[in-house]
């Protein structure tokens, strides 16, 4: 499954680099991304879980959040804007029955309650 994402620098508890007293860091590319995501003590001075909607874009939504619930992570419920094309805030369960772009989306926190949306964007 890929993931795409822009740009996110996150604080976090817990990382894999640590040459000095206050600098950790880890860096992960999501599969499929052209961006990577730095996680670590010392690169912001925001607290860790501090970082709120941060959105990974996925083409199957469905397919995503599968994989992310088999592997132990709680996922909500897929949801999609509802109606689409005058969208007032409201949303219909499941993903959107045409499966347009940025319709459907469902949420996520990571370990240290930064949270996640996933959101579905047709490439096509």
């Amino acid at each position: 499954m890929e993931f795409s994402l822009e740009v996110l620098t996150l604080a976090v508890r817990d990382v894999d680099y640590h040459p000095r007293d206050g600098f950790r860091v880890v860096q992960v590319t999501p599969p499929g991304s052209a961006c990577s995501i730095q996680f670590g003590d010392g690169l912001t001075d925001a607290a860790p879980g501090s970082a709120r909607a941060n959105y990974l874009v996925v083409a199957d939504l469905a397919a995503a959040h599968g994989e992310l619930v088999a592997r132990g992570i709680k996922v909500s419920d897929i949801r999609h804007k509802s109606p689409v094309d005058t969208w007032d805030g409201a949303f219909a369960p499941g993903v959107d029955p045409e499966r347009r772009s940025y319709a459907s989306m469902a949420d996520f926190a990571d370990p240290d309650g930064n949270t996640w949306t996933l959101q579905e964007i047709s490439r096509s």
